[in-house]
Order: structure tokens, then C-alpha cells, then sequence
């Protein structure tokens, strides 16, 4: 197949289920292509599957975020443009030295037993609702409330809000995908951002006359106190996106990491108790089963990458997913193994706009997987998963488990 038949099979319903064999078929055209000029192309020249590729641009904070054409007059895309997430230095710069000083080792530390006791909360309710053998929605009921949870608990919402929060932030999710920028998904979005604006307005209004023990409360003292150079409107544009980002990720981390787990009893046995085996796992799963499958960089100059010519302002198409499958780089590399030795995954990203809440999703996983394991260690799926149809945000939304009585 050539690069234009392998594109036009990813971006199909099936390419979007199951993309992993369109991957390796751009492997075989290398680490880097042309993409040939089609309208459903226009906005990208060429597309990067090697890892050290996607890396290197991936770390050159000159390889630039392009804004796309009349984002001011769209609410969504206003706000992703004023979050770090999507801007580049010095805003991108300025914006996340607010943020970084929250993740901190010592934070982290201090986020263990939190999650340590959502995780537990959650499994005593699938123990007694899945009793019976009745069977349960993993996503449902522990893949994305772990996440949500803590994350709620950290930056400051209510535990009752988070299924009005869902539905907003699926909304957005759907338009992020390579098939959503559709009118009504954009509608849909620009609706979503509207509603979750007012939410944070109303949210830090009460903050300021009730200051409490959370994110949003130290946040906006600093704000009115001057003493962060961000803006309240930057302040709910990043926290719109960094919830987002943080609990969408580890959601799909759990969701597309448990088939794989299952089907390696010994790993599933020697789980429980075995810290640096479940680090690999952690590690593994997101290697495989990257939540978010590419990004997109502008050249700053006209410049060849791998050969290839790229022109000022053309952006590459970087396939995290493929560049975390590259035979290159990863022996084997459809194969889990929790205990291989090579370089680290591209999941989160890596150089400037590395993922802030990496090590938090990380932690999760870590802590939970474990937990989860040894609480039902004749955990089975009992469906075909239910994936999420997006390529752009890749997981399973569906995963019905009977957790063994």
C-alpha cells in the first residue's frame, strides 16, 4: 500500500477500532512520509511513525502548535489557545511554571493515600455489586471514577458535579478526533466550553468568599494576590483542559491496560506485592495502548526531517502510537512485556509540552492495578470491548467484567 491508502485505512471506522497494522504498514515506508495532497490532508505535508523522530521534534521547542484559522471565533478553540496545553513559549512557558509548582514529589506523596482510598472505596463497591456474579462496567464503575475522583478531590469539585463534568468533556473529546471537526460536534464543543466557563466562574466566586484546602483556592489567591502571571480567564482555560487531560488519559490507561493484563495470567499472579513489576506494567500498557495516538508540529524554517523536506509553517503528523511501536526502537514490539529494557514511551509526550499529570496517571496505575488484581484475581471480561471510535483519543469506553464472586 502506498502512504495514501494507508492514511485513507487509519482515518476508516476500522483503521480508527484497530489501527495498529496501518502503523506498521507506514513502518515499512519508514520512519517518515509525504502525505499526498488531498482535502482531508490539507493542514499536514508529512507524517512521522519512527520514535526518534517523533522525539526529536517532539523536543525542539522551535517545532511550534499552529492555532487553526478563525480559532477567536470559536469558543472551544479560544479556550484550548489560551491554555498551555495548546500555546507555545513564552505563554506556554509562563502558564506552566504556575502549574508545575503544583506537581511537586512532595504533592505526590501526599496524593498516595488519596488514591490509595478512592481505589478501595470503589473496589468494596464492585465486591458487592458483582457478589451475585452479576457483571460489571469496569469503565463505569473504577476506570473513570479513580481518576476523576482524585482529580476532583485535588482541584476542588464536588464528587456530585463529575457526571454533569463527563458529559461536557466527551463532548469536547469528540471534536478533538481526526473525524469531528464536523459543524455540529463543533457546536457541540463550543457549547461544552461555554458551560464549563460558567461552572469555573461560579466555582472560584465561591472559592474567594469560602477558601478551602484544594487547587482552586490556592490558585486564585495568587491570581487577585498578583502573585502568578495568569489571568482568571487562563486560570479556566487551563483547568478546563489540564482535568480533561489528566483523568481522560489514565481512563483509557485502565480501560485498554486490563485485556491486556488478563491475558498474561503470570503477570496477573505475580502482580500484587511486586512494585517494579508494576511499574513495567504501568509503562507497558501505555507503550501498547497510547490514550492519545498523535500530535502535530509547524516547522519553524524550511528544513528537511529525515530526509524529507518540510516547509516553514507545514506541519508533521506525529503518530505517538506508531513511533511507541517502532521495531527500531521496541524488538518485537507488539508483544507485552512488562520487564523489557529500552526507551521510555511517547504517551505523554516528551520535551516542552511533556504531560504535567504524567506522573499522577502513573501513580494511579501503579497503585491500582495491583489492587485491583489482588481483590478479584478471577477478574474475567465477559463482552467485546467497546472502543471509543476516535483516533485521536483511543480506548475502551465499555469493558463488562465479572469479578469472580
Amino acid at each position: 500500500m502506498d502512504v495514501d491508502e494507508i492514511l485513507t485505512g487509519l482515518y476508516s471506522e476500522p483503521g480508527r477500532q484497530h489501527p495498529y497494522p496501518w502503523y506498521a504498514a507506514l513502518h515499512g515506508h519508514g520512519p517518515i512520509s509525504t502525505v499526498p495532497s488531498r482535502a482531508e490532508h490539507s493542514t499536514i505535508s508529512t507524517v512521522a511513525v519512527g520514535y526518534d523522530l517523533v522525539s526529536q521534534v517532539l523536543r525542539d521547542p522551535e517545532w511550534y502548535k499552529q492555532a487553526p484559522p478563525g480559532w477567536q471565533e470559536q469558543e472551544i478553540l479560544r479556550t484550548f489557545n489560551s491554555s498551555m496545553m495548546f500555546v507555545n513559549p513564552p505563554a506556554h512557558t509562563r502558564m506552566r511554571s504556575v502549574f508545575a509548582k503544583t506537581f511537586t514529589p512532595r504533592w505526590l506523596g501526599a496524593l498516595e493515600p488519596v488514591i490509595v482510598r478512592v481505589v478501595d472505596t470503589l473496589l468494596d463497591r464492585m465486591a458487592e455489586a458483582g457478589a451475585d456474579g452479576t457483571e460489571t462496567d469496569l469503565v463505569a464503575e473504577f476506570a473513570y471514577p479513580v481518576p476523576a475522583l482524585v482529580m476532583a478531590e485535588f482541584i476542588g469539585l464536588p464528587e456530585s458535579d463529575l457526571a454533569w463534568y463527563r458529559q461536557r468533556v466527551e463532548r469536547i473529546d469528540e471534536f478533538l478526533d481526526v473525524a469531528g471537526k464536523t459543524p455540529q460536534r463543533l457546536a457541540q464543543a463550543n457549547q461544552a466550553a461555554e458551560e464549563l466557563r460558567d461552572y469555573y466562574r461560579d466555582l472560584i466566586a465561591h472559592r474567594r468568599a469560602r477558601p478551602s484546602e484544594d487547587l482552586i483556592s490556592g490558585l486564585v489567591e495568587a491570581v487577585d494576590a498578583g502573585d502568578v502571571a495568569l489571568t482568571e480567564a487562563e486560570l479556566i482555560s487551563n483547568l478546563i483542559v489540564l482535568f480533561n487531560a489528566s483523568f481522560v488519559t489514565t481512563v483509557y490507561m485502565f480501560s485498554n491496560g486490563l485485556p491486556l493484563l488478563l491475558a498474561h495470567p503470570d503477570v496477573v499472579a505475580a502482580l500484587p506485592g511486586d512494585d517494579a513489576l508494576a511499574r513495567g506494567c504501568v509503562d507497558e500498557v501505555l507503550r501498547l495502548e497510547s490514550p492519545v495516538h498523535f500530535l502535530a508540529r509547524a516547522a519553524p524554517r524550511d528544513t528537511e526531517l529525515g530526509g524529507v523536506p518540510v516547509r516553514r509553517d507545514e506541519n508533521v503528523l506525529l503518530m505517538i502510537a506508531g513511533a511507541n511501536r517502532d521495531p527500531a526502537r521496541f524488538p518485537d514490539p507488539d508483544r507485552f512485556d512488562p520487564r523489557r529494557d529500552g526507551p521510555p514511551s511517547l504517551a505523554f509526550g516528551v520535551g516542552p509540552h511533556f504531560c504535567l499529570g504524567a506522573a499522577v496517571s502513573r501513580l494511579e496505575g501503579r497503585l491500582a492495578l495491583p489492587r485491583l488484581l489482588a481483590r478479584f484475581p478471577r477478574l474475567a471480561v465477559t463482552r467485546t470491548p467497546t472502543y471509543s471510535g476516535s483516533l485521536f483519543l483511543r480506548g475502551i469506553d465499555k469493558l463488562f467484567v465479572s469479578t469472580g464472586g
